[in-house]
C-alpha cells in the first residue's frame, strides 16, 4: 500500500525531503486532471494538445527569439555603458531620486532605459556586469526582476498607443503618457513590496555577491578591459551580447510553459468559430471569471466593455500579444481613452511577469523568492492601472 499520510518534510544535507508518494501528490494529481480534462472537453483531447504545440513553437520563434535578439543588443550597449564610465555617472547623479522613490541605487536607472527601450529580461544582462553589481546589496539584487519588468516593452507600447486613432477623430498620446505615470507609480509599489521581504531576509548590509576573482574596489573606481578604447569597446560589446544570449536561453522555459498556459485560458476559439489545433487558440475560461467580478473591476480601472479586460489578462503573458488585442477594441468602440491610459499602464507595468518572472528570478540566483516577485508584481500592476484610471477622470 502506498503511504498516504500527511509527513513532516525534513532535510538532509540541505535538500528537503518528503515521503515518495503523499497527500499533496494526489492533490496535484487531481488539480493536473480537473484543468486539462477540463481544456480537453472544451477544445477536444487532439486540439488541445496540437494548440499547445503550436502555440509554443510560435512563441519560440516569433518571442523568444526577438527578446534574445533585443538582449543581445541591449547587453552590448549597457557593457559599454558601463566600460565607458556612465553607468558610474548616473550613480552619482541619480541617487538621491532613485533611494527616496525605490530604495535602489542610482545605477538601476540604465536598467529602467535598458528594459524601456527594449524588454524586461534585458536587465539580466546588467545584473551579470561587475561594474554594474557592485552598487547594490544583496537584497536589493532580487528587487531588479520587478524594477525591470514594469518598464518592459514600455517604449514599444507607448509608441503602439501613440499611433492608434479614436473613433471621434484626435489622438491617444496623452492617455499613453498617463498610462506611463501609472506604470512608474505601480513599479514603485512593487519594487518596494519585494525589498520588504528581501530585507528581512538577506538584512541591509551584505553587499550583492561577486564573481570570484574579481578585484575589491571602492564605488570611485571602476573595472575596465584591457587594451586601448577600440579594443575594449568591441570586447564590451562582444561580451554583452554574448550575456545577452546567455539570457535569452534562460527565458524559454517560463516563456513557452506559462505563456502557452496563459493564452489557452485567456482566448477564444478564433476567427472561424471551431477549433482546429492552431497557436494561440484558447477556451476563453479568464474573461468568463472576470465577468463575474464586474462590479469590482469597472470602478477600479473604468473598462468601457467587459472585453477590455481582455488586454491585462493577455499582458500577464505577453505584452505583445496584448496590444495586439487593441486596434480591434478601438475599432468597435469597446476602448476608450480611459482603457488606453489603464492598457498603457499596466501592459507596460506587468509585460508578461507571469511568463519571465520565474526564469528572471532563477537567472538571479534567487529562485525562493519568485513567489514573492510574482506576488509583488501582480500588486503592482493593478496599482499602476488604478492610477491611471483616477490620473485620466482628473485631468480629462
Amino acid at each position: 500500500m502506498l503511504n498516504m499520510k500527511k509527513n513532516k518534510e525534513r532535510r538532509i544535507e540541505g535538500h528537503r525531503i518528503k515521503n515518495a508518494f503523499s497527500i499533496e501528490s494526489l492533490v496535484f494529481l487531481i488539480a493536473f486532471g480537473v484543468l486539462f480534462g477540463y481544456i480537453g472537453s472544451q477544445m477536444g483531447g487532439t486540439h488541445m494538445i496540437s494548440t499547445m504545440m503550436n502555440t509554443a513553437y510560435t512563441l519560440l520563434t516569433k518571442t523568444v527569439l526577438y527578446i534574445m535578439a533585443i538582449a543581445v543588443l541591449a547587453g552590448s550597449i549597457s557593457a559599454l555603458l558601463t566600460e565607458f564610465g556612465i553607468v558610474a555617472a548616473l550613480n552619482k547623479l541619480i541617487s538621491p531620486l532613485m533611494g527616496p522613490l525605490y530604495g535602489m541605487p542610482g545605477a538601476t536607472v540604465v536598467g529602467i532605459l535598458t528594459t524601456y527601450m527594449s524588454d524586461n529580461p534585458a536587465i539580466l544582462t546588467l545584473s551579470r556586469d561587475v561594474n554594474f553589481k557592485r552598487y547594490f546589496k544583496k537584497y536589493q539584487m532580487p528587487a531588479l526582476t520587478n524594477i525591470g519588468t514594469a518598464f518592459g516593452m514600455g517604449l514599444i507600447v507607448t509608441a503602439f498607443m501613440m499611433s492608434l486613432t479614436p473613433l471621434g477623430g484626435g489622438s491617444f498620446i496623452g492617455a499613453a503618457i498617463i498610462g506611463n505615470v501609472g506604470a512608474i507609480f505601480g513599479s514603485i509599489v512593487s519594487t518596494r513590496l519585494m525589498l520588504m521581504k528581501t530585507k528581512k531576509v538577506f538584512g541591509t548590509e551584505e553587499c550583492a555577491p561577486i564573481r570570484d576573482g574579481a578585484p575589491k574596489i571602492g564605488l570611485n573606481e571602476r573595472i575596465i578591459k584591457e587594451g586601448n578604447a577600440g579594443s575594449r569597446t568591441m570586447d564590451a560589446i562582444l561580451s554583452g551580447g554574448k550575456n545577452g544570449v546567455e539570457m535569452g536561453l534562460a527565458i524559454i522555459p517560463g516563456v513557452l510553459i506559462i505563456c502557452t498556459i496563459v493564452l489557452i485560458l485567456t482566448n477564444g476559439v478564433g476567427a472561424t468559430g471551431v477549433y482546429t489545433g492552431s497557436a494561440y487558440e484558447g477556451i476563453g475560461l479568464l474573461p468568463k471569471l472576470v465577468d463575474k467580478i464586474d462590479f469590482i473591476i469597472t470602478p477600479l480601472f473604468g473598462f468601457s466593455s467587459p472585453e477590455a479586460i481582455s488586454v491585462p489578462l493577455t499582458a500577464l503573458g505577453a505584452a505583445g500579444a496584448a496590444i495586439g488585442l487593441i486596434p480591434e477594441l478601438v475599432k468597435n468602440g469597446l476602448a476608450s481613452g480611459n482603457d488606453i491610459a489603464v492598457f498603457t499602464a499596466m501592459c507596460m507595468c506587468w509585460s508578461g511577469y507571469l511568463s519571465t518572472h520565474v526564469a528572471m528570478m532563477d537567472s538571479l540566483n534567487f529562485r525562493e523568492l519568485t513567489g514573492r516577485a510574482i506576488f509583488s508584481h501582480t500588486i503592482g500592476g493593478l496599482c499602476a492601472g488604478i492610477t491611471a484610471h483616477l490620473l485620466y477622470i482628473i485631468i480629462f
